[in-house]
């Protein structure tokens, strides 16, 4: 008999859990996702300009591959359709309950399966597999007079379509990737708009491109091809990004490229010095695109870089004055260290999930923590990348998690071993010490400790080696004893 399963979360990582037990003949999953439709992200960003900065061809389901992308980098309507015509060939709508948020879930001892909390009522399941994702919840800044500002405000993620932005005063506080891609856009409409920034961002040029049917109508009979040109990302990306972030040869010609690409885009050179960072290149995430700097160079834009006081009913006050607004949007970011926050994860022994990781979250492998038999982690702690595709990441796991199906299936509820954790968080540390997100900068992939918890820190081809397949003898299992092993991410 099939374990059953609940999967938390309908965006890349669940629909990509649910099509391999789709494929592997297992129908006994639901998919439980708090928002209308399938997507997650990509569902919720629906900004001006959304988009992603992974090549098309790469930021895809290997098992899935699609000839006909538009563009070298898709857009979010593109994504979004993708994942739907994804849902659709697969059939997964049917286990798949929208509108249904999951709560709690707490790990019942005495029956050794979860009991799963949602919006519409509990539920037993053998396994729990969290695919929520790590920037699914969005950061807003905690500025004094949020609450009195008398226009209209909202955070990027949650776009209001209903605000027709043409001729009026604009401010958008944040400059990262979601504000690089929304800026251009808003400021062609806008009569006035202000752009908040704390810290400047390195920013490389985006060389995207139109595929032609031409070229759609080749990859499309030519399979190789399409193979080919995916392959060739990724190599490039480990070779070159990869490299950089690691601090290797390609550091500086990283940085090169982006002052180049800076000083050709803004003559002025006190607005270059504003937009100039002050720390190495990757330090934070690297924003990918050609067509922010040209949006501060025009004369409707400001960038502002005076700290802010607080929001008034009026606009944004700094320490130079007040900024009127008639709309503010708040381009601030994901809360990217919480995890499955806010939901309330009980394990062996009554033991919290929040409170395990109140020093930052960790998982062996990303994947699994000790005292939470049976739970799997997509997208967990210490799997983002800074260089090339999650989905890569996600394939990796979700194969992990296929393969541990059939050990708990003989042995019972499994867990990974405390030794084979620490192990694991050992390996993990060495590695990232040779990583440039050390470095003296602030970023989402830090906590407030300053540790980081969400990227990782090898090649990837390593984390596919240590993916491959689950070690028994890194879990403990309700029948049988097991030998301890650990993993090494060197």
């Amino acid at each position: 008999m099939s374990p059953t399963i609940a999967i938390i979360g309908a965006g890349f990582g669940g629909l990509c859990m649910a099509i391999q037990l789709e494929r592997a003949g297992i129908r006994s999953y639901t998919v439980f996702e708090k928002g209308p439709g399938v997507g997650g992200t990509w569902r919720d960003n629906t900004y001006p300009g959304a988009g992603c900065d992974v090549p098309s061809h790469l930021y895809s389901f290997s098992f899935e591959r699609y000839s006909s992308w538009t563009r070298r980098y898709p857009g979010q309507p593109e994504i979004l359709g993708y994942l739907e015509r994804c849902a659709d060939k697969y059939g997964l709508r049917p286990r798949i309950r929208l509108n249904t948020e999951v709560t709690a879930a707490a790990f019942d001892e005495s029956l050794g399966r979860w009991r799963v909390h949602t919006s519409s009522g509990e539920e037993l399941f053998d396994v729990v597999v969290s695919a929520v994702g790590q920037l699914n919840r969005p950061r807003l800044p905690g500025i004094p007079g949020m609450a009195d500002f008398a226009g209209a405000a909202f955070h990027s993620a949650r776009w209001d379509h209903s605000q027709d932005l043409t001729g009026r005063r604009v401010a958008v506080i944040g400059n990262g990737s979601s504000a690089a891609q929304l800026i251009p856009r808003v400021a062609e409409a806008a009569g006035r708009l202000d752009v908040f920034q704390r810290t400047p961002n390195w920013v490389i040029p985006k060389p995207d491109a139109v595929f032609g049917g031409a070229v759609r109508t080749a990859l499309r009979r030519l399979p190789f091809l399409q193979r080919g040109y995916r392959e060739w990302i990724y190599r490039y990306a480990e070779a070159t990004l990869y490299r950089a972030l690691a601090g290797g040869w390609s550091a500086g010609l990283l940085r090169r490229r982006a002052l180049d690409h800076l000083h050709r885009q803004v003559q002025d050179p006190r607005l270059r010095a504003k937009l100039t960072p002050g720390y190495p290149v990757g330090c934070r995430r690297v924003v990918i695109d050609s067509a922010f700097y040209p949006a501060l160079t025009r004369p409707n834009v400001d960038l502002v870089t005076e700290p802010i006081v607080r929001i008034t009913p009026a606009g944004v006050e700094t320490t130079a004055g007040l900024h009127e607004a008639d709309v503010i949007v708040y381009a601030t970011g994901f809360q990217g260290t919480g995890f499955l926050t806010p939901i309330d994860v009980v394990g062996r022994h009554g033991r919290r999930l929040a409170e395990e990781w109140k020093d930052g979250a960790e998982a062996y492998l990303g994947i699994a923590v000790p005292h939470f038999p049976n739970l799997f982690l997509l997208y967990g702690p210490n799997t983002n990348l800074g260089h090339s595709s999650i989905v890569f990441m996600i394939e990796c796991q979700v194969r992990y998690i296929m393969g541990c199906l059939p050990h708990l299936a003989r042995r019972g509820p499994m867990e990974v071993r405390p030794e084979a954790m620490d192990a694991w968080r050992r390996s993990l540390e060495r590695a990232m010490d040779t990583m440039v997100w050390g470095a003296g900068c602030t970023s989402w992939y830090k906590n407030a400790a300053g540790r980081v918890t969400n990227n990782w820190p090898s090649p990837t081809p390593v984390y596919r080696r240590l993916t491959r397949a689950p070690r028994p003898s890194a879990f403990r299992f309700a029948r049988g004893p097991v030998r301890t092993a650990g993993a090494d991410c060197r």
